[in-house]
């Protein structure tokens, strides 16, 4: 079975990822970067999601010799330009601290009427080749940004944005109804046809 590298430590990313590629008949043996602990982490210095993305595919795939598969993805708030944007999980000053960044982004928006609170999650999705292949494409989930978080499931800025259509946050969704409509389900089945073109 051929084996493709998802450049994470994220565990749910991993079984996000060998679910799509399992429902497209896509026989890869998938892992995550755990199981190469020598292989230190990449800093994303790109200043777009595709180029962090593929910096991270990149490095794995240079360090493995293995097809590597790789995204990055944000929340791009409307008011604000695009942001946060590619700085989503360190917004706050302190990366990865979910609460912190949060309640930054809610302070900052706190008089920002309803119909001004349009935002999206973004994500870009990058499949590079040990010889030096690659490939991005990218999913979007557009919304609103309630005034308040609701909603234990999920992860990051999930708790605050309201996808069109819904009435509940992405918190509140079950996580197969949140993959069904989220910027990296629809990244990750996007490049489904990639792979099959490249790798199969």
């Amino acid at each position: 079975m051929k084996r493709l590298i998802l450049a994470t430590r994220n565990a749910n990313k991993v079984t996000e990822l060998r679910a799509i590629l399992a429902a497209a008949s896509l026989d890869f043996e998938l892992v995550g970067a755990d199981a190469y602990p020598e292989i230190p982490d990449v800093k994303e210095t790109g200043v777009t999601f595709a180029e962090n993305a593929l910096l991270k595919a990149h490095a794995l795939a240079r360090a493995t010799g293995l097809p590597a598969i790789a995204d990055d993805s944000g929340l791009c708030v409307d008011v604000l330009g695009g942001a946060p944007g590619i700085f989503s999980a360190r917004w706050s000053g302190r990366h990865g601290d979910d609460r912190a960044n949060l309640e930054l982004l809610l302070a900052q928006l706190a008089d920002i009427a309803d119909e001004h609170r349009g935002a999206h999650f973004a994500c870009a999705a990058a499949l590079a080749l040990p010889d030096g292949t690659e490939r991005v494409v990218e999913g979007r989930l557009r919304g609103t940004l309630r005034h308040r978080p609701a909603g234990a499931g999920g992860f990051g800025y999930d708790p605050i944005l309201q996808p069109e259509g819904e009435t509940r946050t992405c918190a509140e969704l079950t996580a197969e109804e949140k993959n069904a409509i989220s910027h990296r389900g629809q990244a990750f089945r996007e490049l489904v046809p990639v792979v099959r073109e490249l790798l199969a």
